[in-house]
């Protein structure tokens, strides 16, 4: 059979010659199924297929079949580099392999015979270039107009003409003031660092200090762990989780072994960032990327997909395992050399590291508080099992099913039935409670949660008397400062404790109080401008304010047994894919976003810029002490983003692309294209919902 053989290795030689080179190969007969090469692997042998059929693949991606005269790791047997690509056996084969020392003695006894199995070498890859290039030429449409060899690129005060198509990371440094740089800004969308330049541009870094930037490590360091798991249990289901304080939970199977899962994730993902492997993005077609992911047991991403406009999706990939592209990632692996993964209570704990500009760890000095409160999210993730919404896509195919309004009715019922349970609690302790301070973040719905705890306490026969912690500021020029020497209005410092608590033991004992009134506008706290109230037997006083949970907040003013502290916090989100999910921090500042603009004209930009400032004070003075709280309330509404969307899709659009909280309305402009819109009459009058687009049945 060899000596009819064609190949374009042998149709040049002699038949002597052919004789000769085949001589100095070794004959190998594989099984079908076998996987002969595999991309990374330092084998340097050539490969001529004598019989049979072979499939090369890269990056799981089909490249083309090989059969009787084709041949294979040429580029190996030349360079000594390690293999690019993945060989199977798709049927029962026979080769003729050529190791280095063979073809070394080869070119030493009979260099006319090498030099003409070269020549056949380098025609093969000029053909493979050739179609390449044409292949290119018509993914880009034919383009006809050329492009310019030279574009002009300002970077911070210079302006420097470089050659088009160079990477972005070429002209931008590796950190800025210890910070790491993760993406950049074209202009000001944050792109991947290796994004070519085409055209004129201003460019900038994005460091892991940025909120955005903290994210794209984030989403970089999931796709890591991701393909550490899948190279380690190609079956086992891992998926990253919600944020939890300063860590990211990672689901996996409830019977693994977590410390010893852990270890093993964590150094196969050491192992990759040792490699340095590339983080490619792939378009594949619409149809291509849904059979890959139901293949691949991705049910959730393959329902995201059926509501997609376009007839293309961008995946992400490692290697092995491919995920919908969450946006910017880094380059390769060789930049996330920060993180750690250790195992928790409920599966395991991923955090950033040094990297993470919030600290690192369980919180501020290692505060285990940091954990989720017990019961805070596993009665709703139940409910959303029997209603068989699990992710984005299964939440848009109900929706589209036209099970919106029992969707909406259930979620507003399983508050309804939460904060009642609330107000049955404090009931039962009636003889011994007399304070019940409540407790959230910016936009969890305090106002409406308090409008609807008041109403179920008084069914109970209790009257709640509220005051806001907000009436106890300090004047603005008392309040504290921090490091950087700006007062820090979310200090606990910044209320003035001694007045508060004067006024709750004087309350508690039966006296009555004029409440202070703080002016916001001049900064100044006005003593008694506040109502004047006073306990009636069975009353309770109902505090609401950042710092609820605060163990100092009122000191010795209240005995034990007689304050009720109450967290709220939209807890439970969706995942798009077994990489990304929805963000509650994400959802809190959409609600914040259409507040202010629908009700307050305040722009969606400001409403950005302001945002770091106002994690800053949730993080110090109410997360850590949300172990503090005998009560939990989740106030999430598992359909909200797409009666947000409604609103929110327009006021992000008015975030001029100049400004610098663009790059976060882009990125939340792509969040509300996951789901499908809910018109906002749908929402009951009483939904936590309406204090945030509108139409409230509650006076506030």
């Amino acid at each position: 059979m060899t000596a009819a053989l064609h190949s374009p290795l042998l149709d040049s030689l002699t038949p002597d010659q052919r004789a000769r080179f085949l001589a100095c190969s070794t004959r190998v007969e594989v099984a079908a199924g076998t996987d002969l090469l595999r991309e990374g692997d330092r084998t340097n042998d050539l490969y001529l297929v004598l019989e049979g059929e072979f499939h090369l693949r890269r990056n799981l991606l089909e490249l083309k079949s090989l059969g009787p005269g084709d041949h294979f790791g040429a580029l190996a047997l030349l360079t000594g580099r390690p293999r690019t690509a993945s060989v199977h056996a798709a049927t029962d084969a026979v080769l003729a392999r050529v190791s280095p020392d063979a073809w070394s003695a080869l070119a030493a006894d009979e260099p006319a015979t090498a030099s003409r199995v070269l020549q056949g070498l380098i025609t093969d890859i000029r053909d493979d270039l050739t179609g390449m290039t044409d292949s290119l030429g018509l993914m880009l449409h034919d383009r006809s107009l050329p492009r310019s060899r030279e574009v002009e690129v300002r970077v911070g005060a210079e302006t420097r003409r470089v050659p088009t198509g160079t990477r972005l990371g070429a002209l931008l440094p590796d950190e800025v003031d210890g910070a790491l740089v993760v993406a950049g800004l074209l202009g000001q969308t944050p792109v991947s660092l290796a994004t070519p330049i085409l055209s004129p541009a201003t460019v900038a870094p994005l460091t892991a200090a940025h909120w955005e930037g903290r994210q794209i490590y984030a989403r970089s360091v999931g796709l890591l762990l991701l393909e550490a798991a899948g190279r380690l249990a190609p079956g086992m289901l891992v998926r990253m989780g919600p944020s939890r304080g300063l860590r990211q939970e990672v689901e996996v199977p409830a019977d693994a072994d977590r410390a010893d899962l852990a270890r093993s994730i964590d150094g196969e993902m050491r192992r990759i960032v040792a490699a340095n492997l590339p983080v490619r993005k792939e378009l594949w077609t619409l149809g291509e990327a849904v059979s890959l992911f139901r293949e691949r047991g991705w049910e959730d991403a393959a329902l995201l997909l059926r509501t997609r406009r376009d007839h293309t999706v961008p995946l992400v990939t490692l290697g092995q395992v491919y995920a919908l592209s969450p946006g910017p990632l880094l380059p390769s692996t060789s930049r996330l050399r920060e993180f750690g993964l250790t195992s928790g209570p409920d599966g395991l704990l991923l955090d950033l590291g040094s990297v993470d500009p919030r600290g690192s760890g369980n919180g501020p000095g290692g505060d285990p508080s940091w954990k989720r409160h017990p019961g805070m999210v596993d009665e709703h993730l139940h409910w959303l099992a029997t209603m068989g919404v699990a992710s984005v896509g299964a939440f848009n195919e109900s929706c589209i099913d036209g099970q919106v309004s029992q969707l909406i009715r259930v979620a507003e019922g399983f508050h309804e039935k939460s904060i009642g349970r609330i107000a049955d609690v404090i009931t039962e302790r009636r003889d011994r409670v007399r304070v019940v301070a409540i407790a959230g973040p910016s936009s969890s719905g305090k106002t409406t949660f308090i409008k609807r705890l008041d109403l179920q306490l008084q069914i109970n026969g209790l009257r709640p008397v509220v005051i806001s912690l907000d009436d106890y500021y300090v004047d603005r020029e008392r309040t504290v400062r921090r490091a950087d020497g700006e007062r820090d209005f979310e200090a606990l410092e910044a209320l003035d404790l001694d007045l508060l608590g004067a006024h709750v033991r004087r309350l508690l004992d039966g006296e009555e109080v004029a409440t202070p009134r703080y002016d916001f506008r001049s900064g100044r706290s006005i003593p008694g401008g506040g109502p004047t109230v006073r306990l009636r037997p069975g009353d309770l006083l109902v505090l609401e304010g950042i710092h609820g949970l605060h163990p100092r907040l009122l000191g010795d003013a209240v005995g034990p047994g007689e304050l009720f502290r109450i967290f709220l916090h939209p807890a439970t989100s969706l995942p798009s894919d077994r990489l990304s999910r929805v963000s509650a921090t994400d959802v809190r500042l959409l609600r914040r976003i259409v507040r202010d603009r629908h009700g307050r004209s305040i722009g969606a930009a400001e409403t950005i810029l302001r945002w770091p400032s106002v994690q800053r004070g949730e993080m110090e003075g109410i997360f850590p002490f949300q172990a503090e709280a005998d009560a939990v309330f989740d106030s999430s509404l598992i359909y909200e983003p797409a009666v947000l969307k409604v609103y929110a899709e327009r006021y992000l659009l008015e975030v001029p692309p100049e400004h610098p909280a663009y790059p976060t309305a882009v990125r939340l402009r792509h969040l509300m294209d996951l789901f499908v819109s809910i018109y906002p009459d749908h929402v009951p009058l009483t939904s936590i919902l309406r204090e945030f687009v509108g139409g409230s049945g509650f006076e506030y």
